[in-house]
C-alpha cells in the first residue's frame, strides 16, 4: 500500500535499535527521509550508512539538547512532517525501594522528552497546516504490570496524547499513540528474560498473551506508518494497543 509518505521528513527518537529501528525501516520503505536521534553513537553508526537516513547523537533527557536537535533538522530539511516519540526505558524496582531521583529520571526520558519535542515541532507543523505526532506508550500505561516508574510515565503519555490531539487537530495536526505489549527484539528486556529462563517465559506467554507469542517490532512499526499517513486522516487522540490481546482492558 502506498501511504504517500514519499519525501516526508520524520524524526524518530531512540530510532537506532529495537522498536525504533523497525519504525525507521518502515518509514524508509514508504519513501520518507528519516532523522534518527539516540544517545549511543555506536548504534547510530550502523544506521547512518542507510540511504535517506540522517543521525544525531544527543542525550534526550536534556532539554537544551532536544532544542538543538529540532533546530538542526529544520535548518537541514526545512520542516518536520512526522514526529515519533519512541525513546524510553525503565528503571527502579518496587515503589518503596525506588528513590525519587529514579522517578524523575523516568519521567524525563519517557514523558517530558515527548512533551518537549511535541511543543518544539508544533510551530513548523502549524505553519504548514499538517503533521503527525505518534507517541510510543505501553499497555502498562493503562494498567499495572511493569515497573512503576515506567508505568507512571507511559500513563502520562497517553493522557498527554489525547489532550494535545484535541488542541491541535484544528491546525491539521494529528496526535496519536501506540501501546505495545511484550515485544521481543535482541536488545530488549524480554530477550534478556527469555535467555535467562526460557521455561518461565514460555509459561508467561501461555498465561498472559492470548496470541500465543511475543510481538515483533515490525508489527508496531506497521501501525506507526499507518498513523503517520493520510490513510489515518480521521484518527486523532487514539491510543492503539499492539499486543496480541495481552492487555486486560477493552
Amino acid at each position: 500500500m502506498d501511504l504517500q509518505l514519499q519525501g516526508k521528513v520524520a524524526l524518530v527518537t531512540g530510532g537506532s535499535k529495537g522498536i525504533g529501528l523497525s519504525i525507521t525501516n518502515a518509514l524508509l520503505e514508504e519513501g520518507a527521509n528519516v532523522v534518527v536521534v539516540a544517545r549511543e553513537s555506536e548504534a547510530l553508526t550502523e544506521v547512518e550508512a542507510v540511504p535517506n537516513v540522517a543521525t544525531i547523537a544527543a542525550d534526550l533527557t536534556i532539554a537544551e539538547e532536544r532544542e538543538v536537535v529540532v533546530k538542526q533538522i529544520i535548518d537541514q530539511f526545512g520542516t518536520i512532517d512526522i514526529l515519533i516519540n519512541n525513546v524510553g526505558g525503565s528503571n527502579g524496582s518496587t515503589i518503596t525501594k525506588t528513590d525519587m531521583e529514579l522517578f524523575h529520571e523516568a519521567m524525563e526520558l519517557n514523558y517530558y522528552s515527548a512533551v518537549h519535542f511535541s511543543k518544539l515541532v508544533l510551530p513548523v507543523m502549524k505553519a504548514q497546516k499538517s503533521g503527525a505526532i505518534i507517541n510510543i506508550s505501553s499497555i502498562f500505561g493503562r494498567e499495572a504490570g511493569g515497573k512503576a516508574t515506567y508505568n507512571n510515565a507511559k500513563a502520562a503519555m497517553i493522557s498527554f496524547t489525547k489532550a494535545l490531539a484535541d488542541e491541535v487537530i484544528i491546525d491539521g495536526i494529528r496526535v496519536n499513540s501506540i501501546a505495545p505489549g511484550s515485544i521481543l527484539h535482541p536488545t530488549g528486556n524480554w530477550q534478556k528474560r527469555l535467555d535467562e529462563d526460557p521455561e518461565k517465559m514460555k509459561q508467561f506467554v501461555e498465561d498472559e498473551i492470548p496470541g500465543g507469542r511475543f510481538g515483533r517490532p515490525e508489527e508496531v512499526a506497521n501501525v506507526v506508518v499507518f498513523l503517520a499517513s493520510e490513510k489515518a486522516s480521521w484518527v486523532s487522540g487514539a491510543t492503539i494497543n499492539v499486543d496480541g490481546g495481552q492487555s486486560r482492558g477493552f
